[in-house]
C-alpha cells in the first residue's frame, strides 16, 4: 500500500486513535489492516476474538476503508476493509488542560463516562446538534464536547455539527 499520511489538525481526534493503539486487539487488527483487504470474519478469525469494536473504533479514527469484495458465484458480497492511511502528521494547539482532558477521556472506563456521553445522546437525538448550542447547554468547550462525541460509539462529528450514527453507518 502506498504511504498516506492522516494529517490531524484538532486535538479531539486522539481520542480514538489513543483509544485504537491502547488496546492489544484494536492495535493487532490495525496491523493486519496495513498489509491487506480483510474482512470482519477473516479478522476474527486471525484475532482470536470479536473485531467488530476495533472496525468501529479504527472508522472513527478516519483509519478505516472498506468495499465490497466481489462474491464466489451463489454468494453474497461481503464487505472488507484495510486501513486508509500507513503515516500520521499532528499539528494543533491546545491548553495543557485540555490535552489532559481529552487523555483522561480516551482512557477512562466507560462506566465513569457514561452519563456524560449518554447526555451528549440525549441533547443530539432531541435535535440539539449545533456545536455552538451544546457548548451553551453543557457549559463545555468545543474540544471537550467532540472528545467526548469521539467517544462515543453512537455519535459522529460532522465539522460544527454532531448526528447520531444508524446502525446502516456503522460500519
Amino acid at each position: 500500500m502506498a504511504g498516506r499520511t492522516r494529517i490531524i489538525n484538532d486535538p479531539s481526534y486522539l481520542v480514538p486513535l489513543l483509544r485504537t493503539f491502547g488496546s492489544r486487539t484494536h492495535k493487532k487488527v490495525f496491523d493486519l489492516l496495513l498489509t491487506d483487504w480483510m474482512t470482519e470474519e477473516e479478522l476474527d478469525a486471525a484475532v482470536g476474538s470479536e473485531t467488530h469494536n476495533s472496525l468501529i473504533n479504527l472508522k472513527k479514527a478516519g483509519l478505516l476503508e472498506s468495499k465490497w469484495r466481489i462474491p464466489e458465484e451463489g454468494r453474497d458480497p461481503v464487505k472488507e476493509f484495510r486501513t486508509s492511511y500507513t503515516d500520521v502528521q499532528v499539528n494543533f494547539h491546545c491548553t495543557f488542560e485540555d490535552l489532559s482532558d481529552i487523555i483522561m477521556l480516551a482512557f477512562k472506563p466507560y462506566e465513569e463516562v457514561k452519563d456524560t456521553i449518554e447526555n451528549l445522546q440525549k441533547l443530539v437525538a432531541e435535535g440539539n446538534t449545533s456545536m455552538s448550542k451544546l457548548t451553551r447547554e453543557l457549559n463545555m468547550n468545543s474540544s471537550h464536547i467532540c472528545s467526548i462525541a469521539r467517544r462515543s460509539d453512537t455519535i459522529s462529528v460532522m465539522g460544527q455539527r454532531l448526528k447520531l450514527i444508524t446502525k446502516d453507518e456503522e460500519l
